[in-house]
């Protein structure tokens, strides 16, 4: 097992490259079959009151689920429980099952209270309330049950077992798409948070499979609060509050594009920004999971951490520079292609192809800053996360007042990528140097 090993980590790790280029594969299909989906409930669902309401609900409850999801996102817990294993393993499975209860009682907390609030407000605002109640139940299931997955792919992660994810998103996906495709005529929206919530389920089923097989790890839920625990908690609250601070951002987008004067300006900003993340997208599910833990392993020995560290910025940084090159000289095609059709006029295209450049000038400092904020992590320096989230909301606001004018709806996407920039820079400058966590 994992926990028996004694050679040094940087003896027995495999690459990080080839690591990640083993999972892009099963990443590309996974992915590949979310961003059909709202394709394809277009086709199925069009849109409407029952649409609308959908939606809104979706988002209200994917803002509320990152509050418990976040937490095994690349964070503090994942380097905490590789921690736990590489210096005290037979108190990972303890850990682990405190883990899972804390994260079982919050998530039921917030769909209980959040799911009581939408359907208190859909009480008094929403005409079709039968519909608004059942969404919001399917909805509050759905989050506790993502927040489940989440927390079974991040004590995998931390095993170095990045392949469960994708097989078991890929199986649970397979199951929402049979479920949408059968049920969507009797049942008309409903279907979908109901697919979804199956799909979540086969998920678990599938990690709780692997992590048994895999490890004998048999994770029993509990409420201990030992140091580990209190340690994740800490961190995470830390990293959470960050990232929601960050999620500001996209708001200010849209005011400023309201305010630029254009038709549509916001979803014209979203678009381009959309094609721009492309390429940091597929990093995110490949590379960067298995740096976290690299990193994580690496923490106590300050010399290979640095130079991992250094050589992950540099060829994160070069290879957005190149492809983010190659969109910007095939934007116009590729913009034509990717959205010149239905309700979009060829203006609008045009003017996305026109915002790329200013977006896709963010895509290197944007990896970057990815690379060191897990860096920090690893480091269990989250305690700079809230100040961080703050410095980027604040930026991209002046950035915003200072370049909407002259710019338009391109300077929009040009505060965003200085934004990146600076953040970058003040991650590398704040990276802890020494050997202690």
């Amino acid at each position: 097992m994992i926990a028996g090993r004694t050679r040094p980590a940087a003896l027995t790790l495999p690459s990080i490259g080839r690591t990640a280029l083993a999972l892009l594969p099963l990443q590309a299909v996974f992915r590949g079959s979310e961003a059909l989906l709202p394709l394809f409930l277009a086709a199925w669902f069009g849109r409407g009151a029952g649409t609308d309401l959908y939606y809104v609900l979706a988002a209200y409850f994917v803002f509320v689920g990152a509050l418990v999801t976040g937490v095994f996102q690349d964070s503090g817990a994942v380097a905490v429980l590789i921690e736990v294993e590489a210096t005290a393993p037979a108190l990972f499975r303890e850990v682990a099952g405190s883990l899972l209860g804390h994260t079982l009682a919050v998530g039921s907390a917030l769909a209980l209270g959040m799911g009581s609030l939408a359907a208190a407000v859909a009480w008094f605002a929403c005409p079709a309330f039968a519909l608004a109640l059942e969404l919001a139940a399917l909805m509050s299931i759905g989050m506790v049950a993502s927040s489940v997955r989440a927390f079974y792919v991040g004590v995998l992660n931390a095993r170095g077992v990045f392949s469960a994810h994708p097989i078991a998103s890929g199986a649970g996906m397979a199951l929402t798409w049979a479920l949408l495709y059968s049920g969507r005529s009797a049942l008309g929206v409903r279907i979908i948070p109901l697919a979804l919530l199956m799909g979540e389920m086969v998920a678990i089923a599938w990690l709780l499979v692997i992590a048994r097989r895999r490890f004998g790890l048999r994770v029993v839920p509990s409420l201990e609060r030992s140091e580990p625990i209190r340690r994740i908690f800490a961190l995470t609250r830390l990293e959470v509050a960050g990232s929601l601070i960050t999620r500001i951002n996209p708001l200010i987008d849209q005011v400023m594009a309201g305010l630029a004067g254009v038709v549509g300006g916001g979803t014209l900003v979203q678009y381009a920004g959309e094609v721009a993340s492309l390429p940091t997208s597929v990093l995110q599910a490949t590379l960067f999971p298995v740096l976290l833990r690299r990193l994580a392993l690496e923490a106590r020995h300050p010399e290979r951490f640095m130079a991992i560290t250094r050589r992950t910025v540099v060829t994160v940084s070069l290879s957005l520079t190149f492809f983010s090159a190659a969109l910007i000289g095939f934007r116009i095609p590729l913009c034509h292609l990717l959205f010149l059709r239905g309700a979009m006029d060829a203006n609008g295209v045009a003017r996305i192809a026109d915002i790329l450049p200013w977006a896709l000038a963010g895509a290197a400092p944007f990896g970057a800053l990815l690379v060191l904020a897990r860096a920090h992590v690893a480091r269990q320096n989250s305690r700079i996360m809230p100040g961080m989230g703050m410095l980027n909301a604040a930026l991209n606001a002046v950035f915003n007042a200072i370049f909407v004018g002259p710019l338009g709806l391109s300077g929009i996407a040009l505060s965003t990528s200085l934004t990146y920039l600076v953040v970058a820079v003040v991650f590398w400058v704040r990276l802890p140097r020494g050997s202690g966590i």
